[in-house]
């Protein structure tokens, strides 16, 4: 079976380098807890990594939010599905597996640290984030990827440092799920099936959303739902759906040095020339325009 160790259409990393590390294991803060690597793989057809216990020298935290796999510990499978994340234990062997037919899309991060063994504990098995009315899934990605970004950025002292900072709360997010949504609770009977399902529709920004799907989450046919929409936002529940995508990949094509395919794959669209096409029309300009015209 053919088995990649990289390589994946629209993926990216980051890697520190060993004494980089190696600083950050005697610093005050870094003693505690910090990143050895940091990345997203979408679609990570053949992905495959198997450690054995003295090369598994970091927490791994995998975090699925399309397609699926497996990981295995102490000899006992377990499969991955969308909204699951799990984090594998320093020094134990384990192996992981993106499905075949339907490759997983992960976020991931190498963590280490005095602190590292709290967060991961009771967390080796999948971990449903499921998308609700209180859930924060947005809040969390948009996190990641500004602990990404500073460290892409360079390893001075203070992008190292609010890499760690994120890296707490990002962590802190997962093992104190229900705190973390009800710290921003709203009281549900105020809101309406529209902003539900606006909530919903930010929540899988990176997902192919059908009418069904949204109409179901508010608990509507999609005819009645459409017409519930329409009125209260003046547009259709899938081009109101457009508008948030194109929306998200204007923030990424503002703040982010992504290419335009990584782009197109982080708010759900698999094919760039479909997602020029619709940005274009949206927005009036092609993505590369838009990246080259000074905003502000």
């Amino acid at each position: 079976m053919a088995r990649l160790k990289s390589g994946f259409l629209g993926e990216r990393a980051v890697i520190l380098p060993s004494p980089i590390i190696e600083e950050l294991k005697n610093d005050a803060l870094g003693s505690l807890l910090h990143i050895t690597d940091i990345g997203y793989y979408p679609k990570a057809e053949y992905h495959f990594r198997k450690r054995t216990k003295e090369e598994a020298k970091q927490y791994v935290l995998i975090y699925c939010i399309d397609g699926s796999g497996w990981f295995e510990i102490d000899g006992v499978r377990q499969k991955v599905i969308p909204d699951h994340f799990f984090i594998l234990p320093k020094g134990k062997a384990h192996s992981y597996e993106s499905d075949r037919k339907n490759p997983w899309t992960i976020y991931w991060i190498h963590f280490d640290g005095e602190k590292a063994g709290f967060f991961s504990e009771g967390l080796d098995k999948p971990t449903r984030v499921n998308p609700e009315k209180d859930s924060r899934i947005e809040e969390r990605l948009h996190l990641f990827e500004e602990i990404y970004s500073t460290l892409k950025n360079g390893y001075s002292k203070n992008n190292l440092e609010y890499s760690i900072s994120s890296l707490f709360h990002f962590l802190g997010s997962l093992k104190f799920l229900g705190a973390y949504r009800e710290s921003l609770f709203t009281n549900q009977n105020q809101r309406d099936p529209s902003d539900d399902a606006i909530h919903f529709m930010r929540e899988n920004i990176h997902k192919k959303l059908t009418l069904k799907d949204i109409s179901e989450f508010v608990g509507f046919s999609a005819s009645h739902f459409s017409a519930i929409f329409q009125k209260k936002t003046g547009y259709s529940p899938l081009n109101y759906l457009i508008q948030l995508k194109i929306q998200q990949a204007c923030h990424y094509l503002d703040f982010s040095d992504m290419k335009i395919n990584q782009v197109s794959l982080m708010v759900g669209w698999d094919d760039p020339l479909y997602f020029s096409r619709i940005f274009t029309k949206t927005m009036g300009v092609s993505p590369s325009e838009y990246r080259r015209n000074k905003k502000g």
